[in-house]
């Protein structure tokens, strides 16, 4: 049966979208996962692709022509599928209409179900629904609710925190009026397009609006009434932006300001919240002052655990029991837990491992950082090495399909982070056109909004290269797994004093090891081999950088 596919909602801002380019065309097999277009947002050009396999048997909107989110992008089929009742407005072609005494399972067709709720809805009610907040997001998880049901929501109120598969983003109410229903409850994870909320005018009966919607298949099962909603007790509703006070009480705070509280070891209960419902922000924790009762009950412990590695809760665990703790899986570690498998078991990986002299680095970095207001670290001499390598070697740069290698003259350079729950890969876009400083500001930006979650879909998006480093813990020598689709990831070690040969003579000399993980799909050992050549003259003379 064909499929309708719509302009997809790749921003949490964006109402419309432009088709760059399609990168498939009409009769072409299309197999999932495969890209369809490149779409433009009004933050990015983004790659969309396909959900669905089959034959493309239409395409709906053309290259370089602009439509609202939702309108009909493309259908896949079946090849010489009848397609014609899907073009004048149908949900399937004729033969497999549903039948006229069966009109429940009109109702559960994809497109049959917003209508109808739409065609029931009272007067000025809106239903929101999960929004799709990244190219690659399939389901949600609301982290917090900022409204509760009897809250008036102006237009670009803060509605929920949503924790996609790469980060937790605040998602803003497009409309104003009263929020009658909260349809997924925090915690809960629901796919994209599920009932999320109702808003409509303040006693508006919504009876029936949430039973149609559900009945169409859009919601999850586990979807609260109404009822059940304001009956919720806030006890049921706590998450990793809800803390819980001494008696009980909730305590509303952003993930930012929770992070910096933690780092700062500030207890949420002391803080008082200037935000929306007494929500606790980051000016609220940078601007509090600790009494000096709770300074002095805490300086003694605090001082003991700093100097060892943080203390994990005390559990009485009798002698001869087994002990376990189960931590549900957030969005992002499903995601990496897929993607990771996805790539180790696809791609035929290899590793070269390079040593590279880091003397001249080390005297070239002490001289740029005596500029004033520059610093420049280690790991961002290598990215800078490794983006003008990639220049000169551009199969390192490249991406596998099934019918062709891409090489991509651009580099895009990703960064691994590691975060609270697990690793994002933030994106220097055009890395070679960029100094040594911009990259050392620029990497500094996006791993302190990532370790926040403040990191836009965007910005974790595009990349054709990847550098990991874990020489700041010590690692001197690891193997990556590539950050598909690029062909290529470089793992860096820590620097180590070590007696080297140097003109026939052992001295103490600094080296650091690379290993060079590579797809055999795209990149052959030689072709590795010599891009690793060419990094390591880069690093271990930087001032060849600069020629």
């Amino acid at each position: 049966m064909a499929i309708k596919v719509t302009m997809p909602r790749l921003s949490d801002t964006m109402t419309e979208g432009t088709v760059a380019t399609w990168l498939k065309k009409v009769g072409d097999k299309v197999s999932e996962g495969d890209i369809l277009a490149e779409i433009e947002t009004d933050k990015a050009t983004m790659e969309f692709e396909s959900f669905n396999e089959g034959t493309l048997l239409h395409i709906g909107i053309q290259a370089g022509e602009t439509a609202p989110v939702d309108s009909l992008l493309a259908i896949i089929g079946k090849e010489g599928e009848d397609i014609s009742a899907l073009l004048a407005g149908g949900d399937a072609p004729a033969a497999e209409a549903p039948k006229a005494d069966a009109p429940a399972a009109e109702a559960k067709t994809e497109t049959a179900a917003p209508a109808k709720a739409a065609a029931e809805l009272p007067k000025g009610v809106i239903v929101v629904t999960m929004p799709r907040l990244s190219d690659t997001m399939t389901e949600g998880t609301v982290a917090t609710w900022l409204k509760k049901v009897g809250d008036t929501v102006s237009e670009g109120d803060i509605l929920a925190e949503i924790e996609t598969d790469k980060a937790t983003m605040e998602f803003e109410s497009f409309n104003a009026g009263t929020l009658l229903y909260i349809g997924i409850q925090e915690g809960s994870t629901a796919p994209v397009d599920s009932l999320l909320a109702i808003i409509g005018p303040a006693g508006t009966d919504i009876s029936g609006v949430a039973d149609n919607f559900t009945a169409g298949g859009a919601a999850t099962a586990s979807a609260p009434t109404a009822e059940e909603t304001k009956a919720a007790p806030a006890a049921a509703q706590a998450t990793e932006a809800v803390a819980e006070t001494s008696n009980g009480g909730r305590i509303l705070a952003s993930p930012l300001a929770k992070k910096i509280a933690s780092d700062k070891g500030i207890q949420l209960s002391q803080v008082k919240g200037s935000g929306e419902n007494g929500r606790i922000v980051k000016s609220d924790i940078e601007n509090f002052t600790p009494s000096a009762q709770a300074q002095t009950a805490a300086s003694a412990p605090a001082a003991k655990q700093e100097a060892f590695a943080p203390a994990a809760p005390k559990v009485f665990v009798p002698a001869g029991e087994v002990y376990t703790e189960e931590i549900k899986n957030s969005q992002m570690r499903k995601i990496i837990a897929k993607r990771l498998s996805e790539s180790l078991f696809t791609a035929p990986h290899y590793n070269l491992v390079i040593e590279v002299s880091m003397d001249e680095a080390m005297q070239a970095r002490a001289a740029i950082n005596s500029v004033p207001d520059t610093k420049v670290s280690f790991n961002d001499m290598v990215i800078k090495a490794c983006a003008l390598a990639l220049k000169k070697h551009p199969k390192i740069n490249s991406t596998w399909k099934e019918d062709a290698i891409i090489i991509n003259h651009h580099v895009n350079i990703g960064v691994a982070v590691a975060v609270e729950d697990g690793l994002v890969v933030p994106v220097l876009k055009f890395t070679d056109a960029m100094s040594l400083s911009q990259i050392g500001g620029s990497v500094r930006d996006l791993a302190g909004r990532a370790k926040n979650k403040k990191l836009g879909p965007q910005e974790m998006e595009g990349s054709t290269f990847t550098v990991s480093n874990l020489g700041m813990f010590g690692i001197t020598e690891f193997n990556s797994i590539i950050n598909q689709p690029n062909s290529a990831i470089l793992s860096v070690g820590a620097i180590v004093e070590k007696p080297v040969v140097k003109n026939g003579q052992i001295v103490v000399g600094n080296t650091m090891m690379l290993s060079l993980a590579c797809d055999h799909r795209t990149i052959d050992g030689a072709t590795g081999a010599q891009f690793l050549q060419t990094l390591k003259q880069y690093i271990e003379s930087p001032v060849t950088m600069l020629a």
